[in-house]
């Protein structure tokens, strides 16, 4: 989820825990409170936002009241990150753990000429964006249920954004390795997540720092991009694969 807490699901890099490690880490990860953004069913990516463990996400009409709440972007200032990324009118964007659409409609409305790749792990949430787009006339955005380590792009986007939705991924290595495949030439990738202190978000126990998502990046095969300081409550780093 990747609306206040849409899309993608998630865990943490190299080593791969014991079916009992994870099973202690999703519950942990399941404690949050807030606008939510990731399904605690099973590792894989679902949403964006703060909190809302123990939750599934099937009733999307009640988790766009959550995500999409306007409260949210005092916070999260979405126009602020859509233009910090100074992407070119006709740019192909995959919107990861897209939830309800917080994020990928305000995308479809600022790149006209381009595509958007409404990306989510929960069946429900993509059903409810694909018909929010038809309803609201959104030719250039698209729907696409992913698999947890498969976001399943049909064509090669320039920019891949993970909002609220990193801390949830499982096996993060090999999914960026995997998602290397879909970035064109000069393709980017965005990820905004909580920090430590942040007063909204997953516990803190459940919290991945900035220095540990460039670390796990780098052995991705990525490398920092820039990285915006604008945001109150979490940290935004763009990523381009190095060479």
């Amino acid at each position: 989820m990747r609306n206040a807490s849409p899309r993608p699901s998630i865990a943490r890099p190299s080593a791969s825990p014991s079916p009992a490690a994870a099973g202690v880490t999703r519950r942990a990860t399941c404690a949050l409170l807030g606008v939510a953004t990731v399904l605690c069913a099973a590792s894989g990516v679902r949403a964006q936002s703060p909190s809302s463990h123990r939750h599934h996400f099937k009733d999307a009409d009640h988790w766009a009241k959550v995500f999409d709440d306007p409260k949210r972007d005092a916070w999260q200032r979405p126009h602020e990150v859509i233009q910090a990324l100074a992407l070119p009118p006709d740019a192909v964007v995959a919107d990861i753990g897209a939830g309800t659409g917080y994020f990928a409609l305000r995308l479809s409305h600022m790149l006209p000429q381009g595509r958007v790749y409404a990306v989510d792990a929960e069946p429900a949430m993509a059903r409810h964006l694909a018909e929010r787009a038809k309803r609201e006339q959104r030719g250039n955005l698209t729907a696409i249920v992913a698999s947890p380590d498969d976001p399943k792009l049909p064509a090669p986007i320039d920019l891949a954004l993970l909002v609220n939705v990193y801390h949830h991924i499982g096996t993060r290595v090999a999914y960026f390795r995997r998602l290397h495949g879909s970035l064109k030439p000069n393709g980017r990738v965005a990820i905004l997540d909580f920090t430590p202190d942040s007063p909204d978000g997953p516990p803190r126990s459940a919290r991945v720092p900035a220095e540990q998502v460039i670390a796990e990046m780098k052995q991705a095969g990525y490398r920092v991009l820039r990285e915006h300081r604008f945001l109150p409550q979490q940290f935004f780093i763009e990523f381009e694969a190095a060479r």
